[in-house]
């Protein structure tokens, strides 16, 4: 029987005495030390955690509304500029972005383009093509005054999105927008 040291206490092996007397190295492999390797596991456990930290900050940040500092999507140059909203079912909006979040688009201060037909003068014939096409106008319709009363703030679902463009301030809808807001505050201070 051999008497070994391990740390802070004797322990005693049965080694045969084949290997003692060869003097054979005995390898313990129960008693292995463990700080050897120390640093590199702590390195490697690092990593690892950090890694997820990561991966789970973007998933959580991809695939929920929760906005983490450092991946917000609503700060993609948000300003209060005009902007078209494009939809996949045809509709133009005009409005100014609130908040983009990874499944929406809040839009208020909305417009949206109208066709609006004139009465034709009564005549005896009818209409010809050329005629009635001259007769329908494109207006610019401010969003709240339908029938069934939606306020002037829009939540688009981004997957219906086509595109989106920034309007100069000399467009023909901006300055349609403004001689709109300025005819209305005209009318509200003589009231």
């Amino acid at each position: 029987m051999v008497y070994k040291r391990r740390g802070n206490r004797q322990v005693s092996e049965i080694i045969p005495d084949e290997q003692n007397e060869m003097g054979q190295e005995v390898q313990d492999f129960a008693y292995t030390d463990k700080r050897s390797g120390g640093v590199l596991n702590f390195i490697v456990i690092a990593l690892i955690i950090i890694v997820i930290v990561v991966g789970g900050w973007y998933l959580v940040d991809k695939y929920t509304d929760i906005n983490l500092p450092g991946m917000d999507s609503s700060d993609q140059n948000l300003s209060k500029d005009w902007q078209a909203i494009f939809l996949s079912n045809g509709q133009v909006y005009f409005g100014q972005v609130e908040k983009i979040s990874n499944r929406d688009l809040i839009l208020t201060n909305i417009y949206y383009l109208q066709v609006v037909s004139k009465p034709l003068q009564q005549s005896q014939e009818a209409p010809t093509d050329a005629q009635a096409a001259g007769q329908q106008e494109l207006t610019l319709a401010k969003l709240g005054n339908e029938l069934h009363g939606p306020t002037d703030r829009m939540i688009i679902n981004r997957d219906q999105i086509l595109l989106t463009e920034g309007l100069k301030e000399d467009s023909k809808v901006v300055t349609a927008i403004t001689a709109y807001i300025t005819e209305q505050a005209n009318a509200a201070k003589t009231k």
